[in-house]
């Protein structure tokens, strides 16, 4: 199996602790290669420096293969350095020509710090979303939150609640709906996706009685993608949308903001969730949530959702099948 690639991300952040445990739990069922500083690794894990991906099946099963870079100075776990932001941006850089090649299968991407980058790089772009789009050479991406129960997907994202209803609009939301759709077949291997779709109102709009957007853009919109032949539910309450008898229904939810999407998918499975960028020429997975510095090099990190997020990567790589 080709090895997925393991980007380091925030050297005093948990990224190293969580891909060490992981590559301990995982070792011998996928082969992994981590790109990063390997001083900044746990002390006790056993490691080893390779030249390229083909040298990780020779050493993956007895010590992580590590595709060693000189970050320069030595992490402290908790107090991120900007020196290290050329570095962590490097590592990300690579990562992704390793899968454009084909040496790698996937891109799993440890959780930066964009502080420490914009200090220490001058990083220009919102977060590790827009870098690799930028990478990509597109701006067509969305973000999906998944687990083995739920798949959701946020219209907008990191957008103030109050500007929500400006931002959503019908090419916005089509768009997030063709490119969940083309993922899902491509990616998950759903060959007829359902798609439920939330209405931004409570009550979905309670037919124009609590907001219009439901009347004036979404039903319209999902009238024609239905025209398509797109099998769309929606628009729909939100607060009926996530109980088991409900997902069972659908194959992926459209959210219309935030909270709207990540509060169930939080609730459901807070340490198992992944986060999944759709519409990338390549595959790219990261555990959902960030740095954590507050117990980094405690040895207090949960590898859950680097876990989770290794093995969603995995799985994409094989629905999509040889390049």
């Amino acid at each position: 199996m080709t090895p997925i690639a393991i980007s380091c991300g925030e050297p005093a952040g948990i990224g190293p602790e969580i891909a060490a445990r992981a590559w301990e739990k995982l070792r011998g069922e996928i082969p992994l290669l981590w790109l990063g500083d390997p001083r900044h690794l746990p002390d006790a894990l056993p490691w080893q420096a390779v030249d390229d991906a083909a040298d990780v099946a020779k050493v993956g099963t007895t010590a992580l293969p590590v595709l060693a870079r000189d970050f320069g100075p030595p992490a402290v776990p908790g107090q991120p350095d900007p020196a290290h932001a050329q570095g962590v941006i490097a590592a990300i850089r690579d990562g992704v020509g390793l899968v454009r090649s084909g040496a790698c299968a996937a891109l799993c991407t440890a959780p930066i710090h964009k502080a420490a980058l914009i200090d220490g790089a001058n990083f220009a772009h919102p977060g590790h979303t827009e870098y690799l789009a930028a990478l990509a050479g597109t701006d067509e991406v969305v973000m999906m939150l998944a687990c083995e129960a739920l798949r959701v997907v946020p219209t907008t994202i990191h957008v103030p609640l109050a500007e929500v209803p400006a931002r959503l609009t019908p090419v916005l939301l089509e768009r997030t709906i063709r490119i969940t759709r083309d993922a899902l077949i491509r990616d998950f291997g759903v060959a007829a996706p359902r798609l439920a779709i939330a209405g931004l109102n409570p009550h979905a709009g309670e037919d124009g009685k609590m907001g219009g957007e439901e009347i004036a853009m979404i039903a319209p919109l999902l009238d024609r993608l239905r025209g398509e032949g797109f099998d769309l539910s929606g628009p729909m309450s939100a607060d009926t949308m996530f109980h088991a008898g409900a997902r069972a229904t659908y194959d992926a939810a459209i959210c219309m903001y935030h909270d709207q999407a990540l509060i169930p998918i939080k609730t459901i499975d807070f340490s198992g969730g992944v986060n999944v960028t759709l519409g990338l020429p390549f595959i790219r997975t990261s555990p959902d949530h960030g740095t954590a510095f507050g117990i980094a090099g405690k040895g207090l990190a949960d590898p859950s959702s680097m876990i989770a997020a290794i093995r969603m990567a995995a799985d994409m790589a094989q629905a999509r099948g040889p390049r």
